[in-house]
């Protein structure tokens, strides 16, 4: 009953005090004060349900019989009060939670923003290999920053190179030091190829008869552009700088009997061997040219080496036969050391006596490259896709990249794509050797092509493809295949440099063992004592004695020589020698910018300069050397190297003497100084030169002398065959029988002993 009465009220009680509340917390209630009110809420209805369980107890133990209904008002009131008190807590609770919550949001909110955000780390990609300036690139720091995070770590930092690979360990120390973190580079799937398809060999049926590509091979000025002068009657020789060809011509004669001949001449210098390498590689005879008043040279040699490793028939062409001294049977016993057997001698080598000077049996050569072209059989096809072979190329102020080439099938015409190395081109014009535009250019034709994207390399093969799509898809192929097999080669030399320095590292430690710590410091110390004090960058660049040119040609050709006569450079420890740029065409003022750090020197060959230009190199302090002839660029090289050389200090002998007694006296105020007494055997002893002693052969003291007597007088030179007394500055240690030369030190200006062989 009690309870029954106390519900009522209770109920209006929450019912004006949850009206109160929600007022009040709407101004200032708080979380605390929610979770207070929920937890004497909560209270309440677990002792209101306690205060229940008696009556169910006693009107189940006493009225069992009864109907069940018979206090069915009192269990229905009891539980639906109790309901309503459980749902009337639980929204009013919701209600003051929503409320708390917003309040409790926003100081949240207000708290989180006078909180800085924390600043976002700096991602740097690695991978495995990693060099210093690898690291210190992708850090955007410079190689001193590298080297400083790696201090009190156990890597050896006097040992540490820019090109010293580091192991993955320090690269991640290195990076989490400067305050980034790092993800692995992903590896890249490998790209499927898309190099263009040479198509297979033509049916024969098809194939028609095609003029032969002839190269002259032979000695320097044995003729062999004389003889092609007179072939085609124009005066290319007059214009050769030096009287020398440095280029690969290609020209093609026509005979008075109708036939066509492409001729190839090459430079007969010893420097452009990979020229006439790549000549005979392309041609169906040679021409083999040999004075007859020389006989074998040295490229004569290389010449027959060269068409015997492409397999190629040889006709010997005996020039100068003109001259008294012309000696052509002789010429042909010398060439049989080099299995180069005329038909003379039972062989099959053709060998025609001319004089291209005078034009004499120039035809009878003529004839005779026309019969062995019609023994070969040389055909081709002249449908289908172009195919070719890149003989020289270069930049034309007015066409821009353009190449010298030979058709070997296909026909050319303007408009076809082409690839040619990593280029590509739409052909745009063609010329031939006389600079007529040509329509169509058709097998074993030289042709010059205008249209190259970029400037492709000499030898390089001529494919066509349907579509400039084709064009730019295999070009990327090929750029990516380079890089990757770029990538494989860095591989290997950086495991062989790190498979070195472990190697030495493991040497330096084997003999450190066996000292003490204090020794073995010592021993470091004064093994790099003279670099210790200077920071890591400096000390790889400190002792670096180096020479940086860039060097610019007029045809790829060119280049081509003087990179494979710079590759041969066998003298970096007197001086090194740093290519920094090469390229095709005149020199401009990036060329002038590009050296101004370096302080290099610009070489060009068969190349200019404008004012413009050289007015800028004049400002900046960069020296422009240009030549027309080879040999005196190597020379001027040799020359500029040689000055990048210290003076070598050689002492020149004045006299000497030999020590018969040693006295002691007062010198300078100095008592009992020792003074030897010497007669002069050669030449004079000069107090103002410099002394040695010599004891048993060895020398055992070098440096100057405070006094020189002649008697009891001073005296600045004793000759031959006079005594004298001489004091050696701080030196005491003179016996008898010594010997003391008197001599003087001189510097010399050195030479490179860089020798390119020619």
């Amino acid at each position: 009953m009690s309870s029954g009465l106390l519900r009522p009220g209770l109920e209006g009680g929450l019912g004006s005090s949850r009206e109160a509340r929600r007022g009040e917390a709407s101004r200032k209630m708080n979380r605390a004060t929610v979770l207070k009110l929920e937890n004497l809420v909560h209270l309440h209805c677990a002792c209101r349900q306690l205060h229940s369980l008696p009556y169910k107890k006693v009107h189940r133990a006493q009225w069992k019989p009864l109907h069940p209904s018979a206090y069915p008002t009192l269990s229905a009131q009891l539980y639906s009060q109790l309901w309503q008190t459980n749902k009337f807590s639980s929204v009013a609770l919701s209600q003051y939670r929503l409320l708390a919550t917003d309040t409790w949001e926003e100081k949240q909110k207000q708290k989180l923003s006078s909180i800085k955000p924390k600043v976002k780390k700096e991602v740097v990609e690695i991978w495995q290999n990693m060099t210093v300036e690898d690291l210190a690139r992708v850090m955007n720091k410079d190689i001193d920053h590298v080297y400083e995070t790696l201090l009190n770590t156990n890597v050896d930092l006097d040992s540490l190179t820019s090109n010293s690979v580091l192991e993955e360990v320090w690269v991640k120390e290195a990076i989490k030091k400067s305050g980034m973190t790092y993800k692995q580079r992903k590896l890249k799937e490998k790209r499927k190829n898309k190099d263009v398809v040479k198509r297979p060999p033509a049916d024969p049926a098809l194939l028609t008869p095609r003029p032969p590509v002839v190269t002259i091979l032979g000695h320097v000025d044995h003729g062999k552009t004389t003889l092609l002068d007179n072939l085609r009657k124009a005066q290319v020789a007059a214009m050769e700088a030096g009287g020398i060809t440095q280029h690969i011509g290609a020209f093609l004669v026509q005979l008075p009997s109708g036939e066509k001949i492409t001729f190839l001449d090459t430079p007969g210098h010893a420097a452009f061997t990979a020229m006439r390498a790549r000549g005979s590689r392309i041609t169906d005879i040679v021409i083999l040219v040999v004075a007859a008043d020389d006989g074998v040279m040295e490229q004569t040699v290389e010449s027959i080496h060269h068409a015997k490793n492409a397999k190629v028939p040889i006709i010997l062409a005996i020039n100068k036969c003109d001259k008294p001294e012309a000696d052509p049977e002789g010429v042909k016993k010398e060439l049989l050391a080099y299995d180069v057997v005329c038909e003379d001698y039972g062989g099959d080598v053709q060998a025609v006596n001319i004089s291209a000077l005078k034009g004499d049996n120039l035809m009878a050569l003529a004839e005779a490259t026309v019969a062995l072209a019609e023994v070969l059989e040389l055909k081709a096809d002249f449908a289908g896709l172009v195919k070719g072979v890149v003989i020289e190329s270069r930049i034309d102020k007015g066409k821009g990249p353009v190449t010298t080439a030979v058709i070997q099938g296909g026909t050319l015409r303007k408009g076809c794509f082409l690839i040619a190395g990593k280029s590509w081109a739409k052909v745009r014009l063609m010329y031939d050797e006389n600079g007529q535009t040509m329509a169509v250019a058709t097998p074993g034709l030289p042709v010059e092509i205008m249209g190259w994207k970029e400037i492709p390399s000499a030898g390089d093969e001529i494919l066509e493809v349907e579509s400039e799509q084709i064009a730019h898809k295999v070009v990327n192929w090929r750029n990516y295949a380079e890089q990757q097999e770029k990538i494989k080669q860095d591989v290997e030399v950086i495991e062989a440099k790190r498979k070195k320095h472990r190697d030495e590292y493991k040497k330096q430690r084997e003999m450190y063992d066996s000292l003490s710590w204090k020794m073995r410091k010592q021993a470091q110390y004064e093994a790099g004592k003279d670099v210790w004090f200077l920071r890591p960058k400096e000390r790889e660049e400190s002792d670096r004695n180096v020479l940086p040119i860039i060097v610019k040609g007029d045809v790829d050709g060119s280049v081509e020589t003087l990179l494979n006569i710079l590759d041969g450079y066998n003298a970096k420890d007197e001086c090194e020698l740093d290519i920094l740029h090469f390229g095709i065409g005149d020199i401009n003022q990036n060329d002038i910018n590009l050296a101004e750090p370096f302080k290099g020197i610009i070489y060009g060959f068969c190349v200019n300069a404008d004012s413009s230009t050289q007015k800028l190199a004049a400002k900046k302090g960069i020296k422009i050397k240009l030549h027309n002839i080879i040999y005196k660029l190597i020379e001027d090289l040799k020359e500029e190297l040689s000055r990048r050389l210290p003076l070598a200090v050689y002492e020149l002998k004045i006299g000497e003497a030999s020590v018969l007694a040693i006295f002691y006296g007062t010198v300078k105020k100095n008592k009992n100084v020792p003074v030897a007494g010497c007669r002069v055997q050669e030449g004079q002893l000069n107090r103002k030169m410099k002394f040695k002693v010599i004891r048993n052969g060895d020398v055992i003291w070098k440096g100057l002398s405070t006094s020189l007597k002649h008697f009891k007088d001073d005296v600045q030179v004793v000759k031959a065959g006079m005594e004298c007394g001489l004091s050696l500055d701080q030196y005491t240690d003179i016996k008898i029988g010594d010997q003391i030369i008197c001599y003087e030190e001189k510097e010399v200006k050195e030479s490179i002993s860089w020798d390119p062989g020619f």
